[in-house]
């Protein structure tokens, strides 16, 4: 916590709402569906591309923030199997903005001891951005500080599919197959993110009311934070309004409290500036 307020101007929002919080209680993984650019550029009566350059920057803000925070591991939905569908020349824009963003960011990911992984089925991004990518992958894999999973090409149903195939498949070469019967723990430790907590706090921008295929076996018990703030308008502020919700939340993961024991103020599920609790 030190490590943020030392960056942040004392007397600020930012600064207050880092104030608030417990080092306690911040979530152990945090993933954010990065939603909205399109619109930010139609409101701006600019094209689609001029939404996801602006974007890039509030990337290296909530990586920048988690990794003062102390949080484990924070996942960014950059790139969905679905997105292929959208037109050719914004999938291009895309993969340079990644490039791009490589390009200048792995230094400074070494600098705070930030490990990137990637996930989803990268052997079908085009060669030369999967090359980057996994040598980027590479140059940060001894730091031990935040992991910041960026999902590319990634499906959750896709993910949990190719998990249990190849738990199959090593059955089938052990000779196992026959008596095979799978489980949650076998399961959760062939998924991308095997190894990490599950999701505590999910975030979505943009106010879109779904889940959209993100890490469906990892949110099973994420508490969910829904802004109506677009992507390139989400600031160090708005990342902690969400983290200051998140520690209100009474987190029963399907139990009760005990009498008397249960928090005395509930969160919004909504959690925007100005909405009022739905």
């Amino acid at each position: 916590m030190r490590e943020l307020l030392d960056i942040l101007p004392p007397g600020s929002r930012e600064y207050e709402l880092a104030r608030t919080l417990d080092p306690e209680r911040l979530p152990a993984h945090v993933g954010i569906i990065m939603d909205g650019n399109g619109r930010w550029a139609r409101r701006r009566s600019l094209p689609r591309v001029a939404g996801h350059r602006a974007g890039v920057e509030p990337v290296r803000m909530a990586v920048e923030t988690c990794a003062r925070l102390g949080i484990p591991s924070l996942t960014l939905y950059a790139f969905s199997a679905e997105n292929w569908k959208r037109p050719r020349t914004e999938v291009e824009t895309l993969w340079r903005l990644l490039h791009y963003y490589l390009g200048r960011e792995v230094a400074r990911l070494m600098q705070n001891n930030i490990r990137l992984r990637a996930i989803g089925r990268i052997h079908a991004l085009p060669a030369e951005v999967r090359r980057q990518l996994e040598d980027a992958v590479r140059a940060t894999s001894g730091n031990t500080g935040l992991i910041l999973n960026l999902a590319i090409n990634y499906s959750g149903r896709a993910e949990i599919v190719d998990a249990v195939n190849a738990i199959i498949e090593e059955a089938r070469r052990s000779g196992t197959l026959g008596s095979l019967v799978l489980d949650e723990e076998q399961i959760s430790s062939r998924l991308a993110t095997s190894g990490q907590p599950d999701v505590d706090l999910l975030i979505r921008t943009s106010g879109e009311m779904r889940i959209s295929n993100f890490l469906l076996w990892q949110i099973a018990y994420a508490e969910l934070y829904v802004t109506p703030t677009l992507w390139p308008d989400f600031d160090r502020v708005a990342l902690l309004e969400a983290m200051a919700a998140f520690q209100k939340r009474d987190r029963r993961f399907g139990g009760i409290h005990p009498a008397g024991n249960a928090p005395v103020e509930q969160s919004s599920l909504i959690g925007a500036r100005g909405l009022p609790a739905q």
